[in-house]
């Protein structure tokens, strides 16, 4: 049976959020999505920001419904009313920035009533971060995925997954190579796909902490050994830390995408087969990503009850906007490089 979706129009919709019950309503809802019908006399109240505000202070995926039978003219009116909004579909002859498809609201309900408080984290965490520094996204997400790690949706899913055995691989996490003025930095868990692990993390942190401080150093590649670039948090660690504030704390103080972020301008990354989770956000933060034609991309977080933790809040947002971010991140879609260049999430197609 189809999710339940409340469904109204735009006068409705923002007379209902200011109502003072309006955020307990929805933010205790079966499925916390509310799909807002924007007609065409909706572009004769230009959205001011007491609008936008009531839109984004609700504690749910708010999704605006544009239909066909809208004027292309009237595009830019439009997307100006769908900017508050968490999701926008639309027919695809009407010039919506990453507006998706009217029949994708049955994924996107499915998603929020499977982890509605992850749903909910997503959304919020997104309105909170667009416009900020790096840093204050990086805290805002940390905090976010620390407080749903020990929630029931997470909990829940931990619990039905296998114990997974670590084969050894003698050799460092991250394999360092200099050549001139350019350090190249590969990811080397091939025998586990690259699973983005503590050694890993670590590994990487030093390394880029090291090529910040020489200025003796111009370029930096970055790029995985074996048939996978990275393949995502390495599930083997899941739920090994002790607490959330302990996992936020050290989350905070050794931060992969801090370190890729401020060396961004001189590192290219050349990513490969599967990019799951910080497969697909680490290389976001760079200018100048290149992809094989063989290469996914998957953020499966939400779906686990988290939001994405590698910084992909951050990164992926200003690359794709937090529009596009919000539906790949909720409806765990996997894209190919097609599409990812389309979307502006690579810059190239190589090899």
């Amino acid at each position: 049976m189809a999710a339940p979706i409340q469904t109204t129009g735009l006068p409705e919709a923002l007379e209902l959020l200011s109502h003072p019950y309006a955020g307990e309503d929805l933010g205790l809802a079966d499925c916390p999505v509310m799909l807002v019908e924007l007609t065409a006399a909706d572009i004769s109240q230009w959205p001011d920001e007491e609008m936008a505000d009531l839109i984004k202070s609700a504690p749910a995926v708010m999704a605006a419904s544009v239909t066909a039978d809208h004027d292309p003219a009237d595009a830019p009116k439009l997307a100006e009313h769908c900017a508050a909004f968490d999701i926008v579909l639309a027919p695809g002859d009407l010039p919506i920035p990453a507006a998706a498809s009217a029949d994708e609201i049955g994924l996107i309900a499915a998603a929020a009533t499977a982890s509605p408080a992850a749903a909910v984290a997503l959304v919020q965490l997104l309105r909170l971060s667009e416009g900020r520094s790096t840093a204050d996204g990086l805290v805002a997400e940390s905090l976010a995925y620390s407080t749903l790690q020990s929630g029931p949706q997470f909990q829940g899913w931990l619990a039905s997954q296998p114990t997974r055995l670590v084969p050894h691989n003698p050799e460092p996490a991250v394999r360092a190579e200099r050549a001139g003025s350019t350090l190249r930095l590969t990811l080397n868990r091939p025998e586990r796909h690259n699973a983005f692990s503590a050694e890993m993390r670590d590994g990487l942190v030093e390394q880029l902490r090291a090529a910040w401080a020489d200025p003796s150093l111009d370029g930096i590649v970055l790029d995985g050994a074996g048939p996978t670039f990275c393949s995502g948090g390495d599930l083997a660690e899941f739920g090994t830390t002790p607490d959330p504030g302990t996992a936020h704390r050290v989350r905070s103080v050794r931060s992969a995408a801090f370190w890729i972020d401020r060396l961004a301008a001189k590192t290219r990354v050349m990513i490969h087969g599967t990019c799951v989770g910080a497969g697909v956000e680490l290389p976001a933060y760079v200018h100048d990503v290149s992809a094989h034609p063989d290469t996914t991309f998957r953020l499966p977080e939400v779906a686990m009850g988290l939001v994405p933790g590698a910084g992909g809040t951050v990164s992926i947002a200003r690359r794709i906007g937090r529009q596009r971010l919000c539906y790949f991140a909720l409806t765990n879609t996997e894209i190919d490089v097609t599409t990812a260049l389309a979307w502006g999430l690579i810059d190239r197609i190589e090899g």
